[in-house]
């Protein structure tokens, strides 16, 4: 398969011929149905050989190798005229589907409840989907490609004007999840899932360490649990997913995790392990904050999503959340929610991540925040994450890389024992819940490493040293000048 920008780039330049599709947003959309089709097929290839009982979900005659899978097949007016009359009619209606097809079924509708054919040319729709064929996700190295798939098209959601997706980049991901160590059994939920990174990454994880026989590998699928409002990453996390091995993600929503009221969520509701990147910077609509009490209700979204977050974490659950520095040093309803960090969870660990994590989405400076609930806050230990040698800002050709990381796992250590084999580093320090107290709850904390090595610079001492120098010369001067004043009544 040729370079997954280059295909994608192919896509978008023949869906721009026809006159059905209006920009970017549609190009996308389009372009997210044709895949989560082509991904289904060939999931369901792999299947067939490893379940002689296995059967499709779709009909014979809507599965991707039976109207789009043979380049000189269907097209022109044919083409258009099944997609549009049979194809999404039928992926639309309600599913009569029983037995053990129901659940995909179900997933299949509910994926297309939302999609739309935008193309109008049936030869340009052929040309499109065959350059979809190039790609097989049974192919490992294809497989893989799909990371790549979706933060391209992250990056096209972004120029198309839809504000608050950030794809979130693989190494920090992996890192996370890593230092979370979801085990088995244990359900992970990310309430603003997005394409599905988080989750997809703990798949890798739990196969990787945990998950060892088939049987294993079905209780996995039950624990990923996930929430996305919007309906475009929703049928990416799907799709996602279905690559990952969960055939039926049932457990993954489209819904607003924030439209629920917050004292409705129950001891059902939580979870083991909360791992997301939350939207932040961004208002909600009118009304979610009602589904807040009165002392945690506000209209910013990471603020909201923090609560349910602590909410919904059991006792002894984990989280890892990404978040803005604004969060660090906000007042008002932030410091009620950095108090609850502190009081109801031991916020052990803060790393501090390094401007352009995010580019180019925002250069907003971001943080991770590691808590476990059920334990108050004896001490917050602060990592500063350097960027690696020679690299002065991420970008495509300098991505951030997972062994970038290595550094913090190997200063980790272990809650169980309470950290106890941390040590405080040029890069690591520690604070305790007093100091965090005194300090009006700001937990922008910086380095003291590199406040003591900047006031130890030679160059800055002796910058400082002739500036105190023409100070004190002022002084004599202003001196000189009163006392000449009192002797000589101002003469010389």
């Amino acid at each position: 398969m040729g370079d997954i920008s280059g295909i994608i780039k192919a896509i978008q330049d023949i869906m721009r011929k026809d006159v059905g599709v209006d920009g970017d947003a549609q190009r996308i959309g389009q372009m997210v149905w044709m895949f989560f089709l082509k991904i289904l097929d060939d999931r369901e290839v792999e299947l067939e050989l490893i379940d002689d009982d296995f059967k499709s979900a779709l009909p014979e005659h809507l599965r991707w190798r039976n109207w789009a899978a043979n380049r000189e097949g269907l097209t022109g007016d044919g083409l258009y005229d099944f997609v549009q009359n049979t194809l999404f009619p039928k992926l639309k209606l309600s599913v009569q589907v029983q037995g053990p097809q129901r659940e995909q079924a179900l997933i299949i509708q509910r994926v297309f409840a939302d999609a739309y054919n935008y193309m109008k040319s049936g030869t340009l729709l052929r040309q499109v989907i065959n350059k979809i064929n190039e790609v097989n996700f049974n192919n490992k190295d294809d497989w893989h490609t799909f990371g790549g798939i979706y933060e391209q098209i992250l990056r096209d959601l972004q120029s198309a004007g839809n504000a608050g997706e950030f794809y979130t980049p693989r190494a920090l991901t992996k890192f996370i999840v890593n230092r979370v160590d979801p085990k088995l059994d244990e359900i992970v939920f990310d309430p603003a899932c997005g394409t599905g990174g988080f989750l997809t990454c703990t798949i890798d994880h739990k196969k990787e360490h945990y998950a060892k026989t088939s049987a294993d590998r079905k209780k996995l699928n039950k624990t990923i649990r996930g929430v996305e409002k919007k309906p475009l990453p929703f049928m990416l996390c799907m799709t996602n997913m279905i690559l990952h091995g969960i055939d039926s993600p049932s457990n993954i929503k489209l819904d607003n995790t924030l439209a629920r009221p917050y004292k409705d969520y129950g001891e059902k509701d939580r979870v083991h392990c909360i791992i997301t990147n939350p939207p932040f910077g961004g208002m909600e609509e009118d009304g979610i904050e009602q589904n807040f009490p009165a002392g945690l209700r506000t209209r910013e979204t990471a603020d909201l999503f923090m609560a349910v977050i602590i909410k919904l974490l059991k006792k002894h659950g984990r989280a890892a959340v990404v978040l803005p520095d604004g969060f660090l040093f906000g007042e008002g309803k932030k410091t009620t929610l950095k108090e609850m960090l502190l009081y109801e969870c031991n916020l052990h660990t803060i790393v501090r991540l390094p401007n352009g994590v995010f580019a180019p989405y925002t250069g907003i400076k971001t943080n991770i925040l590691f808590f476990t609930k059920g334990e108050p806050t004896r001490d917050v230990w602060f990592y500063e994450h350097p960027y690696p040698k020679g690299v002065k800002t991420y970008n495509k050709s300098k991505p951030m890389r997972f062994e970038e990381f290595q550094p913090e796992i190997d200063w980790w250590g272990d809650e169980a024992n309470g950290f106890k084999t941390r040590k405080e580093t040029n890069q690591a320090w520690k604070r305790s819940v007093e100091y965090l107290e005194e300090r009006g709850f700001n937990f922008d904390d910086k380095n003291p490493y590199e406040e003591l090595k900047k006031n130890l610079n030679p160059d800055d001492l002796l910058l400082e040293h002739r500036e105190s120098q023409a100070d004190i010369q002022k002084l004599r001067d202003q001196l000189k000048s009163i006392l000449a004043d009192a002797l000589y009544g101002g003469r010389p």
